[in-house]
């Protein structure tokens, strides 16, 4: 393969990170094939000496946007910067003129919001910074934003998720390039995984509801948050709600958005989080500390939700003591 030159635009409010992080993986491709071989990477700017990241660290640019030219990638980082971008901001409109003549288009992390305001994500899956998911699906209606994704490819557009989600994305480019082997050896020098297990959600907050504005129903919400141990399936539910099966079945539904079997996991694997982060109890105390009764169900739960197991998610995620 010949050298292929990746452009990397810059600008007030990027987050470093999305910048050094694919810069580090390609370099890394360069030095061990050559640079004959692999990639040159280049900053570009509109029109400044330098830009301020939005944590103030300040980069400098290889030079100006090209106004011409076949480009190898192009890759978006995100940040603050990136998020206020509309359709008739600079760079956007640079970057619809720049798509049609690279081989391909990438984003990391809130990069993907630029693309969208281009017009680049219309009709495609795409993902972003599991944070800002939903605030770009509510502005561009047309993509089909995808939260828990590490990277997605659609065609020659790729888009990856937070932060240090650009070097898995990296390494994926590196591996569609030039084999399984030498992205595998890239991330082994990084010390991170070619492809790391799971998807965001396991990197994610608990996601906290509203409470529902029909009293009877918030007070089975509170019993879900209050004891996720109890008996909650919907006759107790429903009796506790004062209301019949059917009609606090879709009375939940329609207050929270989604069943009362699935509430009701959500809140339980949310909960068995905080457990296995912070306490050393055996996983199936935890389980029933949590509603599960049993491992394997909260096992079964954990992929589903988070898309890998209680014991991998305490080896990554528990306080150390």
């Amino acid at each position: 393969m010949p050298v292929h030159q990746v452009l990397i635009p810059i600008f007030h409010g990027v987050q470093p990170l999305d910048v050094t992080g694919p810069y580090e993986a390609l370099m890394g491709a360069t030095q061990l094939l050559g640079r004959s071989r692999a990639y040159t990477v280049s900053l570009v700017a509109a029109g400044s000496e330098f830009v301020t990241a939005e944590s103030g660290l300040k980069l400098v640019p290889d030079g100006p946007l090209p106004a011409s030219g076949a480009i190898g990638t192009l890759l978006v980082p995100g940040g603050l910067g990136a998020r206020d971008m509309r359709p008739d901001d600079p760079v956007v409109e640079w970057l619809r003129r720049a798509a049609p003549r690279s081989a391909r288009v990438v984003s990391v992390c809130t990069g993907a919001f630029p693309l969208a305001a281009a017009g680049l994500l219309d009709g495609l899956s795409a993902t972003t910074h599991w944070r800002h998911a939903p605030r770009l699906a509510a502005r561009y209606p047309n993509v089909d934003v995808r939260a828990d994704p590490i990277y997605l490819r659609q065609g020659r557009v790729w888009t990856a998720a937070g932060v240090t989600a650009g070097i898995d994305l990296a390494l994926a480019l590196v591996e569609a390039d030039h084999g399984v082997e030498v992205a595998q050896h890239i991330a082994r020098e990084l010390v991170v995984f070619l492809r790391r297990p799971g998807g965001q959600s396991q990197f994610a907050g608990p996601v906290w509801t509203d409470p529902a504005r029909k009293p009877a129903i918030r007070v089975a919400q509170d019993l879900i948050h209050a004891s996720p141990e109890a008996d909650l399936r919907v006759p107790a539910l429903a009796a506790h709600a004062g209301m019949s099966e059917r009609h606090f079945s879709r009375e939940f539904a329609r207050s929270l958005g989604c069943p009362p079997g699935d509430y009701v996991e959500r809140v339980r694997v949310d909960a068995a989080r905080r457990l296995l982060e912070s306490e050393p109890v055996p996983v199936p105390v935890v389980a029933t500390r949590c509603g599960f009764g049993t491992a394997e169900t909260m096992r079964r739960a954990f992929l589903r939700r988070l898309g890998v197991p209680p014991d991998h998610y305490r080896r990554h995620f528990a306080a150390l003591s």
